[in-house]
């Protein structure tokens, strides 16, 4: 006996609600994919049991790449955890006028190190809306030049 259309969308709806209590947004791609075995069934007919497992099996693999390789890296990223070297080069925008022997701020477009904004420090004296890189990290605060 060969599972039928509903089969697969029952088994499709009950892995999608099974994703509300397994919070790893992992488990709804793999009902997803057997909601289109389903939809493959009604629209061609009937399929052997070897097409709709390798359907399933494909469909869902093809989802969960695609969300992790291609939606997922869309998403803002923070820095928080990585090492200070791996900042060095990043681009921001001066708020805060910065000069020798004084702090400004500098903003960046995504969070570094866990925020969005860092007081810097610089050699030479920068004016607020310059485009600065981060040459280094320094305790609390991020050396900068001018970009």
């Amino acid at each position: 006996m060969t599972p039928e259309w509903w089969h697969w969308m029952i088994a499709g709806l009950g892995l999608v609600l099974l994703e509300l209590a397994v919070p790893a947004f992992f488990v709804i791609w793999f009902g997803l994919g057997a909601v289109l075995v389903a939809i493959a069934l009604l629209v061609f007919g009937e399929l052997s049991l070897t097409v709709q497992i390798s359907l399933w099996i494909i469909a869902s693999l093809v989802m969960v790449v695609l969300w992790f390789r291609i939606f997922k890296r869309s998403q803002h990223r923070t820095l928080v955890g990585t090492a200070s070297g791996d900042v060095i080069g990043e681009v921001g925008l001066l708020v805060e006028t910065v000069a020798p022997f004084e702090h400004g701020k500098v903003r960046f477009q995504r969070p570094i190190l866990g925020a969005d904004e860092w007081v810097c420090v610089s050699d030479t004296a920068i004016p607020a809306g310059e485009r600065v890189r981060v040459v280094a990290v320094e305790g609390s605060f991020v050396r900068v030049a001018k970009a």
